[in-house]
């Protein structure tokens, strides 16, 4: 009976592995962060680590100390920069999806601050040096 079981056991083996390799891999698409409008028709970013609120309402800068076209200077290099990493599969634990950002895009202020603490999070929580962030932004 044991000699049975070891035996249906190897048997099963080969096609766990191969019912793996057969699942379709994510399209480029499914693996991008998109930016969306909420019912209001404002732009909208929903991120959804947990500590992410706790670092945007107690370590972020507020943002009156940011104008919009800092932050949408600032949001295209480190989208870029972010995609970059993505793309060349480094930092893979940490960047798991490209972000969809257009700069002739306007998202109004609300947004391009969220995005850009996104960054500064990222750095804050994971050490990932984003060389757009402002240094003040930057991993304290």
């Amino acid at each position: 009976m044991k000699k049975f079981v070891l035996i249906l056991f190897i048997a099963f083996v080969p096609f766990s592995c191969l019912s793996q390799q057969n699942t379709p891999k994510k399209d480029k698409e499914q693996n991008e962060m998109k930016p969306s409008k909420n019912e209001d028709g404002e732009w909208d970013l929903t991120v959804i680590d947990t500590e992410f609120d706790y670092f945007l309402n107690a370590i972020a800068k507020p943002i009156s100390q940011y104008s919009e076209s800092f932050l949408k200077t600032k949001n295209t290099f480190l989208v870029n920069e972010w995609n970059s990493y993505y793309s060349s599969g480094k930092y893979r634990n940490i960047i798991e999806s490209g972000i969809d950002y257009n700069p002739r895009e306007n998202y109004g202020i609300k947004f391009e601050y969220k995005l850009y603490q996104v960054f500064a999070y990222v750095s804050w929580k994971y050490g990932l040096k984003m060389n757009g962030l402002s240094g003040s932004d930057a991993r304290r």
